[in-house]
């Protein structure tokens, strides 16, 4: 009597073992591109920052988060990495890539994406000749419009 044939119990057992290989790798694939895809819609960066940051000082910042896309003329060119509370001031620190200037008299704005969509700090170049330095501060600054203020003053007709 044969222990081992062609179809026998060591056949199954190989292929048992390539069906169970084949799945562990398809799930493992699934999980490293899980992995990625949350790591680039979270706009996070994994490896160290390659840049330099600059400070800005805003009364209200209106709902600006940390991530925020910072924008020149409609292009995001960089994050707002923290805000912090001093003074009864926001303090908003802003990264930017290393390559990227911003002029001395440049003016940070906080904007909405449409009516009630997400806040953004929009910079405005200046015309200076200078830089702001690697840790610097954005001297002019323009805080986010409420729009709740605004319609309450247009309805109590103080507009």
């Amino acid at each position: 009597m044969k222990m081992f044939n062609e179809h026998g119990i060591r056949g199954r057992a190989m292929k048992k073992f390539d069906l169970e290989l084949a799945v562990g790798l398809f799930i493992i694939a699934g999980i490293v591109c899980l992995g990625y895809l949350s790591i680039k819609l979270g706009k996070l960066e994994i490896v160290g920052e390659r840049g330099y940051e600059i400070n800005g000082v805003f009364s209200n910042v209106g709902g600006l988060k940390a991530g925020a896309g910072v924008e020149i003329a409609g292009v995001t060119v960089g994050r707002v990495k923290t805000i912090t509370l001093k003074n009864y001031q926001a303090y908003v620190v802003l990264s930017f890539p290393k390559g990227l200037k911003i002029q001395e008299d440049a003016i940070a704005s906080i904007k909405t994406r449409g009516l009630i969509g997400e806040k953004y700090v929009d910079i405005t170049p200046g015309g200076s000749e200078k830089d702001i330095e690697p840790g610097g501060r954005i001297r002019e600054t323009q805080p986010a419009i409420d729009i709740e203020e605004l319609i309450s003053k247009f309805v109590f007709g103080k507009i």
